[in-house]
């Protein structure tokens, strides 16, 4: 301990500073802050003002932990209903309790009738739409190139950034449907910028279970 050089304690508490500002969570954000001025604690007190110094890094510490547990509390009163339970399990499970329920509540649930078109072909997707219970079509040029079942998300490749869908999807059997329009969700996310990252990644993974069933589908048709 006599060779211990205490500026590691800074390099260390910057570390862990730089690693907290990658995070998606506010919740992490606010862990990282509160362990690195733990950290850099004990190299304020053998610094030459350690009072001011000590009393700031205190200060930052207790200001963490009252947040994190002013959240962990909303978090725990947040309730889902189970529809909104599977929602979020399948493609919010990045975000918070109350991250979560805000976003959703942008949104609606409806009953929706089989033939119903949610989206067409060449035209910027109305909304994002999660398929709660039901099977959709996905139509290019009038001919089936896809499908869609319980559980899917629709609408996330262009939803955000209003391309043109390069197919229609239209319901084939009676369906339960959560959507959010796509005006919506854009203005929400420029409000909530620390979850939009977490919803990208949420994109991303539908899009790859998408990529994976059409490659499954094309190895099982029969050869011409």
């Amino acid at each position: 301990m006599a060779n211990f050089d205490p500026a590691l304690l800074g390099y260390l508490a910057l570390f862990i500073l730089l690693a907290a500002s990658f995070a998606v969570r506010i919740e992490y954000v606010r862990a990282g802050l509160a362990i690195a001025a733990l950290v850099a604690l004990p190299l304020a007190l053998v610094a030459g003002q350690a009072l001011v110094a000590g009393l700031l890094l205190l200060a930052i510490i207790l200001a963490n932990i009252a947040f994190g547990w002013r959240d962990w509390l909303r978090n725990l009163s947040i309730r889902f209903s189970s529809e909104e339970e599977q929602l979020r399990a399948r493609h919010f499970d990045r975000l918070s309790a109350t991250a979560a329920r805000g976003l959703i509540d942008q949104g609606h649930w409806i009953s929706a009738r089989q033939g119903e078109v949610l989206i067409r072909e060449n035209q910027a997707a109305p909304s994002l739409f999660y398929l709660s219970q039901g099977a959709a079509s996905v139509l290019r040029d009038g001919v089936e190139v896809g499908a869609v079942s319980d559980g899917a998300l629709i609408g996330e490749a262009t939803v955000l950034d209003g391309a043109q869908a390069t197919g229609t999807v239209t319901l084939s059997t009676n369906a339960r449907l959560w959507f959010i329009p796509a005006a919506v969700l854009r203005d929400y996310l420029a409000a909530n910028p620390d979850i939009a990252a977490a919803l990208h990644e949420g994109f991303a993974r539908a899009l790859r279970g998408k990529l994976a069933s059409a490659n499954a589908r094309i190895a099982e048709a029969p050869s011409l």
